[in-house]
């Protein structure tokens, strides 16, 4: 777990959570799959993780594909239900 910046214990991300994050084209949300906590390959690049700044694995909602983040790019978010119509 990691405690994001500027928040109360209870705020810690953990596999699960769905979270929101910044990309070029705006915003976009999904669910931490896995908490890094070593130097891993990741899409060609070499992501610097360790148990004091660990990553995350998170699969986007809009597009199922897998993005890395740290802790301080992710914001937990409740998951907002599709209404049928």
């Amino acid at each position: 777990m990691i405690k994001v910046e500027g928040t109360n214990m209870s705020n810690e991300l953990r596999v699960g959570d769905h979270v929101e994050w910044y990309y070029e084209g705006g915003t976009t949300t999904g669910v931490i799959t896995e908490k890094v906590t070593s130097e891993v390959m990741f899409r060609g690049y070499i992501r610097h993780a360790s148990a004091k700044d660990p990553q995350f694995i998170i699969k986007s909602d809009s597009t199922n594909h897998l993005a890395m983040h740290k802790g301080s790019a992710l914001r937990r978010v409740k998951k907002q239900k599709v209404q049928a119509s």
